[in-house]
């Protein structure tokens, strides 16, 4: 019967690895800087297939390139990933103390890889440093990542990694010291072939998590209006109508709040275009603080702005509109800016979008056709 040639399957499994981090280094080049991590990503994967690689070349190069630099890679590659999901779900980083701590375990490695060469010693030595970065890889994925087919992939890839780490201490701890890792007679080659495969699968698994976290920013920049930051009319609209229906079912108040930044077309025409355009930015800037997690602030028409506040009654709405128009009215700002606010709440079953917004405006208008700085309701 045929054997699967341990060193073919190492190269080939390598080689897909080091073509997925050609991946991620594309992802790295072309993704938005608020992507943070992913070229610690691409240095890891390199990393890490290269150990298999320089090991395969044992008997016909030094022991130094194919027994102690590869050890020494295997810490600096899971420690990229390591610092890379850090820096992806923006966690606090020791670059300096994990610098040091790596350094200080090439020392030992360095010294019973070549100086003193003892392969038990050197395992005790480097596989339970080595099962702790996937431990704490793997905390970190089950604390902070986003839940998804890529959070579970790579859970998966950094536990087995930590098992056939400690595995390993137990099981080739007992072989005749002389087996290398290509020997098919030991279990050597099923621990490395599972250490290449579950490198390919953390590689797969930090792509597949940088993809998803591109298409979210991008439906969050869609969302949003260029010049404010608002969200969109569109947006808007169908988050309305969202919880509208959610109201609808559970029984709930929502608040729909029509703002209008008064006079805007005089300061257009006044100070400019810029001018009108920064004030609507810094009247988003300056209400966003007031406003809960679950409330909406949105474009409304190229003067004003929604206010959507879920589960809020009427009177509570009311206060924030105050809150809001009071923040606003600034009598020394030049120019002087204000806000007029029409305020409704949904009231019946058969309540839509339109009517609500009908109610607003009627309310928004009252509050013009009184001398504008003011908030009404409907």
């Amino acid at each position: 019967m045929t054997t699967v040639d341990p060193r073919t399957v190492v190269l080939l499994t390598s080689i897909m690895t080091a073509l997925m981090a050609v991946v991620l280094f594309l992802q790295w080049r072309r993704f938005p800087g608020s992507i943070r991590g992913l070229g610690n990503w691409t240095g890891a994967p390199l990393a890490l297939c290269s150990t298999t690689l320089l090991g395969a070349l044992r008997g016909r190069v030094p022991d130094l390139l194919t027994i102690a630099v590869p050890n020494m890679l295997l810490f600096v590659g899971l420690y990229l990933a390591y610092l890379g999901s850090q820096r992806f779900l923006n966690r606090p980083t020791a670059v300096r103390y994990w610098s040091a701590f790596i350094a200080l375990l090439c020392l030992p490695v360095l010294w019973f890889s070549v100086i003193e060469p003892d392969f038990r010693i050197r395992l005790l030595v480097v596989a339970p440093p080595l099962a702790l970065l996937f431990l704490l890889h793997a905390h970190l994925i089950y604390r902070h990542a986003r839940p998804g087919l890529a959070r579970l992939l790579l859970l998966t890839a950094l536990i087995c990694g930590a098992l056939n780490q400690l595995v390993r201490i137990v099981v080739i701890g007992l072989l005749p010291v002389e087996r290398t890792a290509f020997d098919p007679s030991t279990p050597h080659p099923v621990f490395l072939m599972a250490y290449v495969l579950i490198t390919l699968l953390m590689t797969v698994s930090l792509i597949l998590m940088a993809a998803e976290r591109l298409r979210t920013e991008s439906r969050h920049l869609a969302a949003r209006d260029a010049q404010t930051g608002a969200y969109t009319q569109h947006h808007m609209s169908e988050a309305c109508q969202q919880e509208l229906a959610r109201s609808r079912r559970q029984g709930h108040t929502l608040a729909l709040l029509l703002i209008d930044l008064d006079h805007i077309q005089h300061i257009r025409n006044t100070y400019g275009q810029l001018r009108s355009t920064q004030l609507l930015a810094d009247f988003v800037a300056r209400v966003r603080p007031l406003l809960r997690q679950p409330d909406l602030l949105g474009r409304f028409d190229s003067e004003g702005f929604m206010l959507l506040l879920p589960e809020t009654p009427l009177d509570e709405a009311l206060r924030v509109a105050e809150r809001i128009r009071t923040l606003v009215d600034q009598p020394d700002a030049v120019p002087h800016g204000s806000v007029s606010i029409g305020v409704t709440t949904n009231r019946h079953d058969n309540d839509t979008l339109d009517t609500l917004l009908t109610r607003a405006d009627k309310a928004l208008c009252h509050a013009k056709d009184k001398g504008h700085n003011r908030v009404e309701s409907a």
